[in-house]
Order: C-alpha cells, then sequence, then structure tokens
C-alpha cells in the first residue's frame, strides 16, 4: 500500500462505457491518503440522463470511497460540469464527503493551491454550451471506435493507444484551446493570491510553471489513467497508473499480467 499526504482525482465518467473503473478500482485499493480530492465529472450526469449504464464496478467505486471516508480519510468533493447537480449541495456532507465549490489546499511545504474543476473558466461551457454537447457526442463515438481497435491491439500484444489523445496533440485547434484554458487557469490562480492550481476538465495531465504560476491537471479515468499525489514533502507528482501495472507486470509475470489484462478485457467488454 503506498501512502500519500493528499491524492487528486478527476474526471472518472461514472456512469459511460468509457469510465475505467476496474482500473481506478485497484489504485484506491493500493494507495492511500490523508485527504482525497475528487474534483469534478466524477459521475456523469450528462450522460445517465440520456440513458442508464451503472455496472458494479461503478458502484465499487464509490463504496471503496465512502470506506476511506468512513475509516477517517478527509475526502473532498468538487463538482464539475458533468456532476454539476451536486453543486447545489455545497457546503454539505455526504456519508463523511466533504461538498465544495472550490477550495484551497496547503502544501507541506506551505504552498496554496487553488482546487477547482475548471469548467467555470471554458469559454464553451459558458458562451456555447451546445457545443460543449456536440463535443461531448463527439467524444463518446471517438471512444468506442478506440476500445475496438484497443481490444485488437490487446489480442496482437500491443499496449493500450488513445486516438483521442492523438487528435488533441496533433490537431491545431486542440492544441490552442489546452493551452488558452492552462493560460487562463495560471492568470486566475494569480489574480486569487494563490501559489497554483490544481484542477480536471480537459484530461489532459500535467504539472508545469506559467507564468510564475504552478500549474497542474490530475488527468482523468477514461484513457490516461492518471491521478496527482502530493508527498509528505509537499512534492507533487503525476501517477500514470496504466504505466505502473504494466511495468509491476514484468517482475510478476504470470500473475500480474493476467491481472493486467483481465482487467483490460474487463473495461472494454463493460463499454459495449
Amino acid at each position: 500500500m503506498n501512502r500519500y499526504r493528499t491524492l487528486f482525482i478527476s474526471d472518472v465518467h461514472l456512469g459511460t462505457p468509457g469510465c475505467q473503473a476496474a482500473f481506478l478500482l485497484d489504485f484506491l485499493r493500493y494507495n492511500d491518503a490523508e485527504t482525497i480530492y475528487l474534483i469534478g465529472d466524477i459521475i456523469d450526469g450528462w450522460r445517465l440522463k440520456k440513458s442508464w449504464y451503472w455496472p458494479q464496478e461503478h458502484n465499487d467505486v464509490l463504496q471503496k470511497l465512502l470506506k476511506k471516508a468512513r475509516k477517517g480519510c478527509r475526502v473532498i468533493y468538487v463538482p464539475g460540469n458533468h456532476d454539476e447537480a451536486g453543486r447545489q449541495f455545497a457546503g454539505m456532507s455526504f456519508g463523511r464527503i466533504r461538498i465544495r465549490h472550490e477550495d484551497i489546499h496547503v502544501l507541506a511545504d506551505g504552498r496554496r493551491l487553488w482546487v477547482t474543476h475548471g469548467d467555470l473558466f471554458d469559454g464553451v461551457m459558458q458562451y456555447a454550451r451546445w457545443l460543449a454537447y456536440l463535443g461531448d457526442w463527439l467524444y463518446s463515438v471517438i471512444l468506442v471506435a478506440n476500445r475496438w481497435f484497443n481490444r485488437l491491439r490487446l489480442r496482437l500484444g500491443y499496449p493500450y493507444w488513445s486516438l483521442s489523445q492523438y487528435l488533441k496533440h496533433s490537431v491545431k485547434n486542440a492544441v490552442s484551446f489546452i493551452s488558452s484554458f492552462e493560460t487562463m487557469m495560471a492568470h486566475e490562480t494569480r489574480r486569487r493570491g494563490c501559489d497554483g492550481v490544481v484542477c480536471g476538465h480537459i484530461h489532459k495531465a500535467e504539472i508545469k510553471m506559467i507564468d510564475g504560476v504552478l500549474y497542474c491537471n490530475d488527468g482523468d479515468w477514461v484513457e490516461s489513467l492518471t491521478a496527482m499525489v502530493e508527498h509528505f514533502d509537499g512534492r507533487l507528482e503525476i501517477v500514470h497508473w496504466n504505466e505502473i501495472t504494466s511495468s509491476a507486470a514484468v517482475q510478476e509475470p504470470q500473475l500480474l499480467i493476467t491481472k493486467v489484462s483481465v482487467n483490460i478485457e474487463r473495461a472494454l467488454e463493460s463499454a459495449e
């Protein structure tokens, strides 16, 4: 069991076929912290309004988080755009999970981080919501195609490859949007008098300095399978759980290759 001062997780999208709940459940079993931040889009209310999809693994993730909270872990939930209904309960607690519009997290070394999902500073969400819904639909289509493609890659012995991540990093407009979002978050963080920001929303894990402000994005659990951790000395790190499980499989092949393969197959099958 790895023990950290803080875990930052966002963009899980429980309630959708694309959610990699099996991998997140493994991550929560082998990693613990004094504080866990759930930074938006944990449950995908947009998709659940259209059709109900809730396999047992998605329920297991929530039960695991509730269990950690009961055992004394400080769990703070900051809703995002896909679970925006939770914002009306800001200031309340459910099952010892505290709900906040946003929060300020003080690292072990004293730096102050503003914690927010990030959608409120996305121009598309604020001024062209219909375009956000269209983008969400197109993203779902890409994920379906990607799942079939990766099922074939898995059977041929190749690792997971993300089509949507490739498109994000290759298409000029997408790269420009990500850069603008990051810069805007950094400027707003400085205006608030904080040393840095932790957000999600754009599904791109990153820790970097932007004009003297620490910008942190913990990624997602749809494709990149990433979280951010704070060590007890205040050091921050992005954890790529798919790479860790693959590395562990090399050390204990007969046990762990089977485990990783089964998890990937279960995730792909539950998505159909």
